[in-house]
This record gives structure tokens, sequence and C-alpha cells, in this order.
């Protein structure tokens, strides 16, 4: 009782030793205090990964064990974690009561609309320690610092190879399984990868939206003008 009614007096009676930042609730302060210390006193028991908060360490678990006690009462699709589910039943409610105080646009969570005025402010609070770039969201900076360490995480379960972002391994898992859940509306022709349909789709266009720098030819894909830079095709055709 005592610590809600700080919500209405405003008084934090707890401050950081380390920065001067106060808080209503002693907890509150125990935990921010570890970014400071870099005290991480949760471990996983499958891979011993660390953790500041123990409510995080057991959504982590899950990724571990596959559980999904949140369910959408809607679609009944189910969750790791109660946020997930929260942000997913406004897809169905249409909800967004976050609303951007410089452009108005809504929002469906805090966590979006905190990303999304970032983009207005352009503030990137993540630092890559290997080479000093910032990043707006501190999994894209996670991300981006594997190809410094060459981590990668994720293992195909059919041939073990690696890869350093989820979504990569779902998608090679689909050449296992043969699954082409892409078609091209014009010939029918099917893909493993949205990004391939987008890129064939072009060649019954004949847009070529990548221009080589040097020679000014065009290509229908990034992959292909990357090919032909790497391999000095501009200088070779030019001899």
């Amino acid at each position: 009782m005592i610590d809600h009614s700080r919500t209405h007096t405003g008084e934090k009676p707890f401050e950081c030793s380390y920065c001067t930042k106060k808080f209503t609730k002693k907890e509150n302060m125990i935990i921010h205090s570890r970014t400071h210390t870099g005290e991480k006193p949760f471990e996983c028991s499958y891979c011993k990964k660390k953790f500041t908060q123990k409510h995080h360490m057991i959504d982590h678990s899950r990724t571990h064990t596959g559980e999904k006690p949140f369910e959408c009462s809607y679609c009944k699709k189910k969750f790791s974690r109660k946020q997930q589910m929260i942000i997913h039943l406004q897809t169905h409610t249409g909800e967004k009561p976050f609303e951007c105080c410089y452009c108005k646009e809504k929002l469906a969570s805090n966590r979006c609309l905190t990303l999304h005025i970032r983009s207005h402010t352009g503030l990137r609070p993540f630092e890559c320690s290997y080479c000093k770039k910032n990043f707006t969201r501190k999994l894209d900076m996670i991300i981006h610092s594997r190809i410094h360490t060459g981590e990668k995480p994720f293992e195909c379960s059919y041939c073990k190879k690696k890869f350093t972002q989820k979504p990569n391994m779902i998608i090679h898992l689909k050449t296992h399984a043969g699954e082409k859940p892409f078609e091209c509306s014009l010939c029918k022709k099917k893909f493993t990868r949205k990004e391939n349909l987008i890129n064939h789709s072009r060649t019954h266009a004949g847009e070529k939206p990548f221009e080589c720098s040097n020679c000014k030819k065009k290509f229908t894909s990034k992959n292909a003008l990357t090919y032909h830079l790497n391999k000095n095709l501009c200088w070779r055709e030019a001899l």
C-alpha cells in the first residue's frame, strides 16, 4: 500500500548510488543498479546464459522448452510471453492506445511507441563495442555484433548449418522441407523466400533498381550488383 501511495505523491526515496536516479520501490533500484555493476544473478539452466531479472530468464528458458502458456482468446494462438499476447490481441481489437507526441500516430504498445519516437529524434542508444556504430534497437546491435564475433547461434536441425539470425534459419529449413510459399502471379513459379519472388518479378516488369556507381549498369537484385562489384566486372567489360 505504501509503494502504491507513492504513485500519487511522486515520492522516490530509493536512490541509485552510481547515477543518483531515484525510484519509488527498492527492488526497482536494485534491478537498475545492475546496469552499472553488470551483475546477472539469474542463469538459464539449459544454456547458462545470465540475466539481470528473473522474469527475463523465465521468458528465455521457454525458447528451449517450447512452452507457450499465454493463449489468445480470439484465435487460440499461443505465446511464450504475456506481453507478446497482449500486443497480438490488439490485431483483433484494433486498439492502439499509445500516441506519438510528434506526429500523433497511434501504436499498439509502449515499446513500439519508444522505437517510433526514435525515428523523430534520431536517438540510437545502442552502440557496437567493436566499431562504435549505433542502433535504435538493442536486437539490431546484437545481430550486427555477430559480424565481428562470427557467432552463429541458430543451427539447422537437418544439416547443422549455422546462422546469425533465426529468420534466416527458418527460411533455410524450407529448402529441406521443399516448401515454397511465395508464388509469382504471372508465371506461377514458386520461391522459398519473399525476397527472391520480388527479385524474380522484376524480370517480368523489366525493373532494374540497383545501379553500379562505376559503369551505371543496372540490376534486378542487390545480390547481382554486389557480385558485379566484387568481381570487378565493369572493369573487365571495359577491356
